[in-house]
């Protein structure tokens, strides 16, 4: 099904929706060829706030999934990235969203861990914590071939965020595509 064609607004408004967003690049600002090690260095994309607002009215639960080799490779902590989430997390509650859960996976690209993305790992665990999941009723928001991998595996839809052109080249695993997450979130109302 093309759902480039179908208004998103109505099957998300028709269901009990979850939705898995990545982070880098789809909630804040990517570091290129480096990683968000501490909280001063976590900015919010613009409109990305906004955004997680909106989808608190539509979606339960609201799950982030974040691959972050960067623990993996000794360059942050566990604690670190603890301290990263509870900073961004605050930003999002009091700016009146809400994000349910953050799921991450340390491992190294080359580990083949099954938490990694594009491997389920993490939608698994988000179904063990939140058992109402329905993989069929739940949307990947993501901004590389590796989110809308993950999402596809785990039979859910996806959004990539960014270049349209790879939306196009990529379209037997991208389902829709948008330049952000608010660009996003405003065709939902």
């Amino acid at each position: 099904m093309n759902l480039q064609n179908l208004d998103i607004k109505d099957l998300v408004s028709k269901e009990d929706w979850s939705l898995f967003i990545d982070r880098d690049g789809v909630i804040n600002v990517r570091i290129i060829d480096n990683y968000v090690k501490k909280p001063s260095e976590f900015v919010f994309i613009d409109g990305s706030l906004e955004a997680i607002v909106i989808f608190k009215k539509l979606f339960y639960p609201i799950l982030v999934v974040t691959n972050q080799q960067g623990i993996g490779k000794g360059l942050m902590s566990i604690d670190d990235l603890s301290l990263v989430h509870k900073k961004m997390n605050d930003d999002i509650v009091k700016a009146g969203g809400k994000i349910n859960k953050i799921y991450f996976c340390p491992d190294l690209a080359n580990s083949n861990s099954k938490n990694r993305k594009p491997e389920i790992g993490m939608a698994l665990q988000a179904k063990l914590d939140f058992p109402e999941i329905d993989f069929k009723k739940s949307i990947m928001v993501g901004d590389s071939i590796s989110d809308m991998k993950f999402g596809k595996n785990a039979r859910m839809k996806t959004v990539f965020i960014g270049d349209k052109n790879i939306a196009v080249i990529n379209k037997d695993i991208i389902d829709y595509s948008f330049s952000s997450l608010l660009e996003f979130a405003k065709r939902l109302t």
